[in-house]
């Protein structure tokens, strides 16, 4: 029984929304939440019955079911089980976690480091604990929403610089109290563009208005550097990042998020913030799976060379075909479509052909600006992504994206 059948802005909103889900549906235009029945190989799934090529991973590296990141998960299990039965503060500790925050903060080149269960988590918590009300945070414009709701979570003067634009990030930092606490926060790689922040001059920026800088590396871990140790490496510009923030739920196949820092900011996070003393530890399989993961990116810098010739075929090949693909530089290819109901129907032909991919649309990104979100990753052979290419091309002819 409906107990709630008032008209009131709760329920105007939940008809709104549930009224664009079934138009879609009813079109043969909803592509979201489909399962997966059957993970073939690092490139290729089986959804609906039919075997597609997968351009929607976040798995760059290629490193799902790599068989020492699979043999590390089943020896945890069967040393600790399935889970903690606690949280990290009290019983829920275990031996592979310290080795997994170990890992992480040698990898990025830190003193040390903290798991959280989330990504978004991570966040949310590490933002709103280290920043409260009289202090300022200074946000790309294009940052994801984890930032942006431990912005606002944190209570503090919160201030967004258009993307990837200095000048006006540093028309903020000369406008705020020279006596407030500052942190500039943005993203490493753009879930949504590709692009790559400008980080020497945003570490420049932060030293002269004594700032703390705060990057969010969930895409480009795996992704920028030969080594794949992210954007530190790509700029050959170590040491001016504060709180370095990752996922491990992306380029690593597993489950959580981290900061690495230094030691006095890792022990204040693992006793002030709520996300890691409130919730219950990472299972052990997949705390094991993440540390396993990190090794085999070093032991393994091949991947990394695959994925960027991989990048290099995929924006080149769609931007000569007429799309427009933005300012990507990395594995994230946005392919602009136009308005929304544009994007669902190349999705609709991509996926009639065996391409999977996903459309994003407003208000995840502005009106007008809707896109293929696809991705490329390292174990993709270059004949399936031009096969690929072919099928997203003869689509957009189809819906006059490009001629």
């Amino acid at each position: 029984m409906d107990l709630h059948n008032t008209d009131d802005a709760v329920t105007r909103r939940i008809k709104a929304l549930t009224d664009r889900v079934s138009m879609l549906k009813e079109h043969d235009l909803y592509f979201y939440n489909q399962p997966v029945e059957e993970l073939l190989d690092d490139s290729k799934v089986r959804v609906r019955g039919r075997v597609m090529g997968m351009y929607a991973s976040y798995g760059y590296l290629g490193l799902l079911n790599h068989p020492r990141i699979n043999a590390a998960a089943k020896a945890a299990i069967d040393k600790f089980g399935t889970g903690t039965n606690g949280v990290r503060s009290l019983a829920g500790t275990l031996t592979i976690h310290t080795e997994l925050e170990e890992t992480i903060a040698n990898f990025k080149h830190a003193e040390a480091a903290i798991t959280y269960s989330s990504g978004y988590a991570t966040n949310l918590s590490v933002i709103s604990t280290l920043m409260g009300r009289g202090d300022y945070v200074f946000s790309d414009k294009l940052n994801h929403a984890s930032i942006v709701d431990g912005c606002l979570m944190s209570g503090t003067e919160f201030r967004r610089f258009r993307h990837n634009d200095m000048e006006h990030l540093e028309g903020l930092l000369k406008n705020a109290p020279s006596d407030v606490a500052k942190l500039v926060i943005a993203d490493s790689v753009f879930s949504m563009d590709g692009d790559i922040i400008d980080l020497p001059k945003t570490v420049e920026l932060c030293k002269t208005y004594n700032a703390w800088l705060m990057i969010d590396e969930a895409h480009s871990l795996g992704v920028l550097g030969e080594k794949g140790t992210g954007i530190e490496e790509h700029f050959n510009l170590y040491g001016g990042i504060d709180i370095k923030m990752g996922t491990l739920s992306k380029t690593i196949p597993s489950v959580g998020g981290y900061v690495a820092a230094n030691k006095d900011i890792i022990t204040y996070l693992r006793h002030a913030s709520r996300a890691y003393i409130f919730s219950a530890a990472l299972p052990p399989a997949q705390a094991a799976a993440a540390n396993e993961a990190f090794k085999v990116i070093l032991d393994e810098p091949e991947r990394i060379v695959k994925l960027n010739l991989n990048t290099k075929q995929f924006i080149g090949g769609l931007k000569s075909m007429g799309f427009d693909t933005m300012l990507t530089e990395t594995a994230i290819v946005p392919v602009l479509c136009g308005d929304d109901m544009t994007a669902f129907a190349i999705t609709r032909e991509a996926q009639l052909n065996d391409v999977f991919v996903l459309p994003v649309v407003s208000p995840a990104v502005p009106e007008g600006l809707a896109r293929l979100r696809a991705t490329v990753t390292a174990a993709h052979d270059p004949s399936e992504i031009e096969r690929a290419m072919d099928v997203i091309g003869e689509a957009g002819k189809k819906l006059g994206i490009i001629k």
